[in-house]
């Protein structure tokens, strides 16, 4: 079980609340289309350069079975071994910047998807805790998430709508396990 797994669970929850963030737009259509499923891709560094394989209908898949999923496919893709239908059909995108020590990103959209999710390097911050006694400041384990999206599919609220989404689950991951 990776923090990667947890985040994807928990992007993968809120695209279910914010579905047209999965859908494309057909430029020669000039039309959105939406799928009926999610192809998470998972954007993997190889020793050949980035690659963006994606787990078919992740959205049906429990944490478990997305955590074998996903480490499957980058140790696929580390080995040179992904297979061209796996690098099809992806449907929305979460690349990890934080494995390179880098806080958050400004990901770029690959071709015919509306949204791709950055999830930066998780460190221990300070972090000011209200309850009913009042302030204390706690040690947390903090992540930054930035979120990119097609303005011709989504606007700025539906795209706020799903990063916020993301981030309660993450807050209460509970919530995303089931």
């Amino acid at each position: 079980m990776t923090p990667l797994a947890l985040v994807a669970r928990a992007y993968l929850r809120a695209l279910a609340r914010t579905p047209m963030a999965t859908a494309r737009w057909d430029e020669q259509a000039q039309e959105i289309v939406i799928p009926t499923g999610i192809a998470l891709g998972i954007a993997a560094a190889t020793p050949r350069g980035l690659v963006v394989p994606n787990i078919k209908d992740a959205h049906t898949l429990g944490l478990l079975d997305l955590a074998v999923a996903i480490n499957d496919l980058a140790t696929t893709a580390r080995a040179g071994k992904t297979a061209p239908e796996a690098m099809t059909g992806g449907t929305t995108t979460i690349t990890n910047v934080g494995v390179f020590g880098v806080d958050t990103g400004t990901p770029i959209l690959n071709p015919g998807q509306t949204a791709i999710l950055a999830v930066g390097a998780i460190r221990r911050q300070q972090w000011i805790v209200a309850d009913g006694s009042g302030e204390r400041i706690e040690p947390r384990s903090m992540l930054q998430l930035a979120l990119s999206f097609d303005h011709r599919v989504i606007d700025g609220q539906q795209g706020s709508e799903l990063l916020a989404g993301t981030v309660a689950l993450l807050t209460e991951p509970g919530l995303a396990v089931l």
